[in-house]
């Protein structure tokens, strides 16, 4: 059977698009842009082929499709703009064998404007086709949560700007089998605004409650205190927490780089959440001090080196950054992380504890980087020598908290 759905880009945006049109019994198609970062289990990988999922690397199949997105990654380019290169091959790829009557929608995080003056262009010339005319064309700011059990596709409204109103409803009847909720915008810029909005208030809100959380520290002030009271409001807040940095793959755009005028709040939030894995380091070298140790010399031991609990994703994920400043300190740093069997820091490996609580217990400052359910944080505080706490999740009095 003939798949109705291609998704190009199998990484964190695609796969999870793939697995709900599977669920929802959309024959789909998978097809990799480049080396993506996403993954499935075996379990998952084999529900998904029983559903009608098939990965393919003939673009010849993406002509055969009655719907195709395009979920390839943008990361940061040297610039600190996005990098569209991935986003120009796989609509380079699609062009080629696009058809009339198709409707191609971008899910891929790009600035304002991109779909009409950046994809736009690359599908009409490479086809031969019209947008608005041929082949319809919309954007779909992805909103996926990694990990999250509680919120799932079919539950999270699905926003959709078309390039004219017939691309918005050929989105929308797409969506409409994926999702309880459609949320027309007036177009793509406007669509692909709402993903800029989305992902700057999260990043903006994270470097606030960080800097929160220094001036607590210096004020000897419980942070996590101050934020489980001030949950309890109904209105006007909403409750974010600190962490040793912000990892993941939505990347904050403060637009500077593509000659927009610019977000200074983004740009500020950005050089607040960047100097977290330094202010993390600097702690731990003066807990040691405090307890008569030197970070030269010291066994440190990180636990949970991913960016997001119970997810063996390491994008962009603090723990690089520490464990590097630990290691030009001159401390013999470990790891121990369930879903990650082997790590390295710029190419050097890094040595995995086998025995958590026996690793806890030899090391003279052991660091909760990400709270993993795994974790019995109450008999890790038992364990080990001395606990700092970046994530506020053991036992209140049973660890040094960032």
């Amino acid at each position: 059977m003939p798949a109705d759905l291609a998704v190009i880009g199998l990484g964190p945006y695609g796969l999870p698009l793939a697995q709900a049109a599977v669920a929802a019994g959309i024959p789909t198609i998978g097809y990799r842009t480049g080396p993506e970062a996403g993954s499935l289990s075996p379990a998952e990988l084999r529900r998904m082929l029983s559903g009608g999922f098939r990965p393919t690397s003939d673009p010849a199949e993406l002509g055969r499709v009655r719907t195709a997105v395009i979920c390839a990654p943008t990361p940061h380019g040297a610039d600190g703009g996005l990098d569209l290169s991935q986003l120009e091959v796989a609509a380079r790829t699609l062009a080629a064998r696009l058809r009339p009557h198709t409707t191609v929608i971008l899910e891929s995080p790009v600035r304002p404007g991109a779909t009409e003056e950046f994809l736009c262009p690359l599908l009409e010339e490479g086809s031969g086709l019209r947008a608005g005319r041929d082949f319809h064309l919309a954007y779909s700011p992805s909103r996926v949560d990694p990990g999250n059990r509680d919120v799932t596709p079919a539950t999270t409204p699905k926003v959709i700007g078309g390039l004219t109103p017939a691309c918005t409803e050929s989105a929308a009847a797409f969506y409409g089998r994926l999702t309880d909720k459609v949320v027309r915008a007036r177009g793509p810029r406007e669509a692909e605004t709402v993903q800029l909005l989305e992902t700057n208030y999260r990043h903006v809100n994270i470097a606030l409650v960080n800097e929160m959380a220094v001036l607590c520290n210096d004020l000897g002030v419980d942070l996590w205190d101050v934020v489980r009271c001030a949950e309890t409001k109904p209105f006007g807040f909403q409750a974010f927490r600190p962490g040793p940095g912000v990892g993941g793959h939505s990347v904050p755009q403060d637009m500077t780089a593509v000659g927009g005028r610019g977000l200074r709040m983004v740009e500020l939030a950005q050089q607040v959440n960047r100097r977290m894995p330094g202010y993390v380091v600097q702690r731990a070298a003066t807990l040691l001090n405090e307890h008569g140790k030197s970070a030269r010399g010291a066994r440190v031991l990180l636990l949970g080196v991913t960016y997001k609990p119970d997810l063996a994703d390491l994008q962009g994920t603090p723990a690089q950054e520490i464990a590097l400043r630990l290691l030009e300190l001159g401390a013999s740093v470990s790891y121990h992380d369930p879903h990650i069997p082997a790590w390295s820091v710029l190419d050097r490996p890094i040595p995995r504890a086998d025995s958590l609580y026996e690793a806890a217990a030899d090391a003279d400052l052991t660091i909760l980087l990400q709270q993993h359910r795994t974790y019995d944080l109450q008999g890790l505080s038992v364990k080990a020598q001395l606990l700092l706490d970046t994530r506020g999740a053991a036992p209140t009095g049973a660890a040094h908290r960032l």
